[in-house]
């Protein structure tokens, strides 16, 4: 593993509106962090000036990288890939509308050597539509009835995981919601810590009320299907 101790994934999908403001808080943020740590942009498709902003903020930056996808695939697609690149001790991930802030992975930080997925909660303090607040509510416990993971906020854009545990997650569409079940599943530890909430102040929500109730039911399923068939083992001992 490298000098960096975590890599912020930041995956990127029309956000060109944010993309500045998430920078300029990124760096005021690294500045006064007792932490070394990057940034991974993942653009996945953006058909807006995204690429081209992402490009102009890691150029000569050697705390800012991006990767970028031929088309568009998806949330969890572009978790995957940057699961795939980091390099760090531990992975993060934050969502580029800045509804989380940065400075919450300290409160994350604080537990992520005992457990191997720390994950916000926004809970007690959603800024958002009361129907996005509802769906959210409904979707999440759909979740953990299905899961049993116990936790409140499992969709929450802020958490930080072991890199060894985030790089064997079995990644498939939709499954980015169930990342603290993933990791259950490899006999990991997990951990939700209340951290802020603010709204959105620019560009606009990739999810709507539907994809938010009848994608993670449908999810569910699959992860019922993944848990059946997840093979776990442990080397007891070895000559090689």
């Amino acid at each position: 593993m490298e000098n960096f101790k975590l890599t912020i994934i930041v995956p990127v999908y029309n956000e060109a509106e944010n993309l500045h403001r998430l920078a300029d808080v990124f760096k005021a943020y690294f500045k006064q962090s007792n932490h070394k740590m990057k940034l991974l942009f993942v653009n996945d498709g953006s058909k807006d000036e995204s690429l081209a902003i992402v490009k102009q903020l890691c150029e000569g930056n050697p705390y800012f990288q991006y990767l970028n996808f031929n088309k568009n695939y998806g949330l969890s697609a572009a978790i995957k890939a940057g699961f795939d690149h980091v390099t760090t001790e531990l992975t993060g991930y934050i969502d580029a509308d800045l509804q989380t802030h940065p400075e919450d992975f300290d409160l994350l930080l604080e537990h992520a050597q005992e457990y191997d997925l720390v994950t916000g909660n926004r809970s007690k303090n959603r800024k958002d539509s009361w129907v996005k607040n509802l769906s959210s509510t409904i979707a999440n416990g759909i979740r953990r009835l299905f899961t049993q993971d116990g936790m409140d906020d499992t969709g929450c854009p802020l958490k930080i995981i072991k890199t060894s545990y985030a790089q064997r997650i079995p990644m498939f569409r939709g499954l980015h919601r169930f990342l603290p079940a993933m990791i259950l599943l490899q006999k990991g530890r997990i951990k939700q810590v209340d951290i802020r909430h603010f709204p959105r102040i620019a560009g606009t929500a990739n999810f709507g009320l539907i994809n938010r109730l009848v994608g993670p039911l449908m999810d569910c399923f699959a992860y019922l299907w993944m848990k059946k068939k997840y093979i776990n083992y442990e080397i007891e001992s070895k000559s090689c």
